[in-house]
């Protein structure tokens, strides 16, 4: 599944291309708000950006060089702005593709899978998974520890990949009850610790030191890798 985010203030046109996208095993978050949008990027992992020019608050050219000073990730620019100075600041800006709206969706699917076939991000992820502890595979729901598969029920898998995929951030147990589908909404919080509790027994930490999920005082939990 290839994970995209999309930084993109014309809602309709937003869900049009998310729902058409996700035809080619393309999962597109969008978000329409770009300050918003650079504050997922630092706790969510992404294959690609597509970014709109035309945003609230802030020039999108201005978001493609705050994104590109922190991350080497693949950014195509979908704009109606036209003038070519605004298709050269982009590309001088860190954008690796310029799609001028409107266009064909089919077209933006194409140009994604290309871009991300010249990127040899993907294998290189692929080296730092072998040195980490926790790897998280979504396609499979699968998370190997140290290199062997863990046994987990489906509440810990989705606790566990939930906090690895917030890696840093710190995560409320409200967040983790209403947010994965194996714990019901009447569960309490006491039902999350418990679970956090069996999780890390699996991975032999001691609740007092634990290594990779720390617990927040007052709010939850968080994922150190």
């Amino acid at each position: 599944m290839i994970k995209v985010l999309m930084i993109e203030d014309d809602a309709e046109l937003a869900e049009i291309l998310t729902e058409y996208l996700e035809q080619f095993n393309i999962k597109v978050k969008n978000i329409e708000d770009p300050y918003l949008g650079l504050s997922v990027l630092s706790v969510e992992k992404f294959d690609l950006i597509i970014l709109d020019l035309t945003l609230p608050g802030i020039d999108g050219l201005d978001v493609c060089k705050e994104i590109r000073k922190d991350y080497d990730i693949p950014i195509i620019i979908s704009s109606a702005r036209h003038d070519i100075m605004d298709k050269v600041t982009a590309l001088e800006n860190g954008a690796d593709d310029y799609l001028p709206k409107p266009y064909n969706p089919r077209e933006l699917e194409a140009r994604i899978k290309t871009i991300l076939r010249r990127q040899p991000s993907i294998k290189k992820d692929d080296e730092k998974d072998k040195t980490k502890e926790l790897v998280l595979d979504e396609n499979k729901q699968e998370i190997k520890f140290r290199g062997k598969l863990l046994d987990l029920t489906a509440a810990e898998y989705g606790i566990l990949s939930y906090l690895m995929k917030k890696e840093g951030g710190v995560v409320s147990r409200e967040e983790l009850i209403y947010n994965i589908e194996a714990i019901s909404e009447e569960s309490s919080n006491k039902s999350i610790d418990v679970i956090v509790g069996r999780i890390r027994q699996k991975l032999g930490e001691s609740p007092k030191e634990p290594k990779h999920i720390k617990s927040v005082r007052g709010i939850g939990y968080k994922f150190i890798p």
